[in-house]
C-alpha cells in the first residue's frame, strides 16, 4: 500500500495542532468565537468601535450588538479560570479567582453594520466563563 506525501505532511500538521492548541476538535470553533468577541490583552475604553468592526462581531445588514465586553488578559489566563484559577459555580461555570480588568462596550450610535458606534467604561470583576472540558466558550457578563 503506497502512501501519498500529501496524506503524511496533512496528519502531520492536524498532529502537531492538536496537540498545540489542545482542545477537541468539537470545541475549537466555540473556543476561537469566545476569544474573538472577548479577549484583547491590551483593550481600552476608546477602542471600542475599531475593535469590534475589525473583529466583524457585528454583521452587514445586521443590528449593532447593544453591549458587548472584552477582558483584558491574554489567553493564558483566561484558560486557567476553567481549571486551577476559577471556582466552579455550577454546571459549566466558573468564577475567576482574581479579578480581571474588562472593558464594557455599549452602543452609542448607529442602527445597523456598519454604522455602529460604541462607547467604552472599565472596571475590574472577577469574571465567569462557561467552560468546556477545560475551555472557555462563552464569557457570561457580570454587573459592572
Amino acid at each position: 500500500m503506497e502512501i501519498h506525501q500529501s496524506a503524511v505532511i496533512l496528519l502531520l500538521i492536524w498532529s502537531v495542532s492538536s496537540f498545540t492548541h489542545g482542545q477537541p476538535a468539537d470545541i475549537w470553533k466555540r473556543y476561537e468565537k469566545f476569544r474573538n468577541q472577548h479577549v484583547i490583552p491590551d483593550m481600552t475604553e476608546d477602542m471600542c468601535t475599531r475593535v469590534i468592526k475589525s473583529r466583524r462581531i457585528n454583521v452587514n445588514g445586521h443590528p449593532c450588538k447593544r453591549v458587548n465586553s472584552f477582558i483584558a488578559a491574554n489567553e493564558h489566563q483566561i484558560n486557567e479560570v476553567c481549571g486551577r484559577g476559577g471556582t466552579p459555580q455550577g454546571g459549566d461555570l466558573f468564577e475567576s479567582n482574581q479579578r480581571f480588568f474588562v472593558v464594557k462596550c455599549t452602543s452609542s450610535g448607529g442602527t445597523y453594520y456598519p454604522n455602529c458606534q460604541y462607547s467604552g467604561r472599565s472596571y475590574t470583576s472577577k469574571i465567569v466563563l462557561l467552560c468546556d472540558r477545560g475551555w472557555p466558550v462563552h464569557y457570561e457578563p457580570m454587573n459592572g
